[in-house]
């Protein structure tokens, strides 16, 4: 997966999107790593709400979304 920076109006914060992510579908996430949290926010709606996961529980995500959850 490829992942391309995306504005954000909090510069403590970059986002990327991946490269899987489209503008014309529904499945478009952005992901935002900082020294121990993971954010996620839908790239369509960025001041919409976010869900933040430390790095074991997105480290334990990763497998389950490769092979399509």
């Amino acid at each position: 997966m490829k992942t391309k920076p995306s504005t954000d109006r909090n510069a403590d914060l970059v986002w990327h999107k991946s490269s899987y992510s489209t503008n014309e579908g529904p499945e478009c996430v952005e992901i935002a790593a900082s020294l121990d949290t993971v954010h996620v926010r839908d790239s369509k709606n960025q001041q919409g709400p976010r869900l933040a996961f430390g790095q074991a529980e997105w480290s334990a995500f990763i497998p389950y979304a490769a092979n399509g959850g």
